[in-house]
């Protein structure tokens, strides 16, 4: 990262943490009741109990490093298998253009269809450039809104096409995507990718992490829970 850039990046961050501090208080302030449910996509579908490794991953759609993330950490996911889980947060940062449609095509879909999620936050990935600032800067509003549906529908199955598009016209969509915007400012997360586990930050967050160094946090974690398993009582009848 070169210093003029690394320099816009800084300040970027910075004032957008402080634009999510006031989101924040005026959250805490305005939300009475929290959501009927918790926020994210839960990737893997297994039973999760106290001694699931819980990692929850702050994506944004078009961000590049969020691309670059996700590669080994699903690798890491489907190499623990389950004993650990994953939970994807949504975190459209106000300086990706469209972050806040394809986040919003999301929830959409994750309405209709659960178990294609996944498969159009890959396709997001994949066709990142179409969504990204410049690319899109000579494009109206709705015609680029009319590709990201295009690209859904061609994911998830063209018969999803009416339903998605309407979905851009239905408040609780909308709804959905501000709060995980707001969930992710009350966790006090300001960049993307960042990632939790057990609860606890992990360290370099706003970059990719690698397979090797997934391992390097979780084989500790899962030899600590054998070995306490080990220390316990054996009882007899």
């Amino acid at each position: 990262m070169g210093t003029e850039k690394g320099t816009t990046y800084l300040l970027s961050s910075f004032f957008f943490s402080i634009i999510l501090t006031i989101v924040c208080q005026r959250t805490v302030k305005a939300q009475s009741l929290p959501p009927a449910k918790y926020d994210g996509f839960l990737y893997t579908n297994h039973r999760v109990d106290s001694d699931t490794i819980m990692i929850e991953a702050f994506f944004d759609p078009v961000c590049p490093d969020s691309r670059d993330a996700w590669p080994p950490l699903k690798q890491a996911i489907h190499h623990y298998g389950s004993r650990v889980s994953l939970i994807v947060h949504l975190l459209p940062l106000p300086y990706h253009d469209y972050a806040f449609s394809t986040s919003r095509a999301l929830h959409i879909v994750n309405l209709l269809n659960p178990s294609a999620t996944f498969r159009l936050l890959e396709s997001f990935f994949e066709y990142q450039g179409r969504f990204y600032n410049a690319q899109t800067s000579n494009k109206s509003r709705d015609a680029v809104v009319d590709e990201i549906i295009k690209l859904a529908a061609e994911t998830v199955g063209n018969s999803y096409y009416s339903a998605i598009e309407s979905g851009f016209n239905d408040r609780k969509t909308d709804l959905k995507t501000r709060i995980s915007f707001k969930y992710s400012a009350s966790r006090g997360v300001f960049g993307t990718p960042t990632f939790y586990i057990n609860g606890f930050a992990v360290p370099d967050s706003g970059s990719a992490i690698d397979f090797k160094q997934w391992r390097s946090f979780i084989d500790p974690l899962l030899l600590a829970q054998s070995r306490k398993r080990d220390d316990l009582p054996h009882l007899s009848l």
